[in-house]
């Protein structure tokens, strides 16, 4: 299984952003998980499309961007305009998920549906086949720095069970707590990308930080 690094830029250094996220690109990273909170449905504000596009020149790896929104459809958009490979939309707020899953696809970037740690798998039975990720929060979301919750690793089993049960293509990303103490284990139950905010930047070597967790997650 490939193993995936998605550092999230929530816990980087906001006054030299450009600069951490080229760090990120010299140690290796695969994504750049970027959270956008709205205060409403998180208890917390992060930033915007304009951020995003700020930082797109900066480096070629895929933005991997995190709607924690009660309304992302009307900002889904701006966030491809700015630069966003991949979009992923919280299915609590969503009655429609389908079409919203549809429309991200037609928009031509990964259409990725992610689940609060209450939130039950069953949110996902009749759009699992249409989706490139299915993000599985491991804190509740809002804040960085959270300790990542046991129960959620029975959460990523019981997934990857369902996904080779539909030879769904979707992989599994797991957010919140991740670490060097705890991320074979996510991989074991069958996460295979893991975004890691505090972890990372909060490191001593931030760059080598990703390779380690890397080798730490291979099976």
């Amino acid at each position: 299984m490939v193993i995936q690094i998605a550092p999230s830029i929530l816990a980087a250094d906001f006054s030299r952003l450009g600069e951490e996220v080229a760090l990120m690109e010299r140690g290796g990273a695969d994504w750049i998980h970027i959270d956008i909170m709205d205060g409403h449905y998180v208890p917390n504000l992060s930033f915007g499309p304009m951020v995003v596009k700020a930082i797109r020149p900066v480096t070629k790896i895929p933005f991997d961007v995190h709607l924690m929104m009660d309304n992302p459809m009307e900002y889904v958009d701006e966030f491809i305009e700015a630069g966003a490979d991949s979009i992923t939309i919280h299915a609590e707020v969503l009655p429609h998920l389908h079409r919203s899953i549809n429309y991200l696809k037609k928009k031509g970037v990964g259409a990725a549906v992610a689940l609060n740690p209450s939130t039950p798998l069953n949110f996902l039975d009749y759009v699992l086949q249409d989706l490139d990720m299915v993000l599985l929060m491991t804190v509740n979301p809002g804040f960085g720095g959270q300790s990542f919750i046991p129960a959620m690793l029975d959460k990523i089993k019981r997934l990857k069970e369902m996904i080779e049960a539909l030879q769904s293509k979707a992989i599994i990303q797991v957010d919140g707590g991740i670490s060097l103490k705890n991320i074979r284990q996510a991989a074991e139950a069958g996460a295979s990308c893991f975004v890691a905010g505090s972890s990372v930047f909060s490191a001593s070597d931030p760059a080598a930080m990703i390779s380690q967790m890397r080798k730490a997650g291979e099976l």
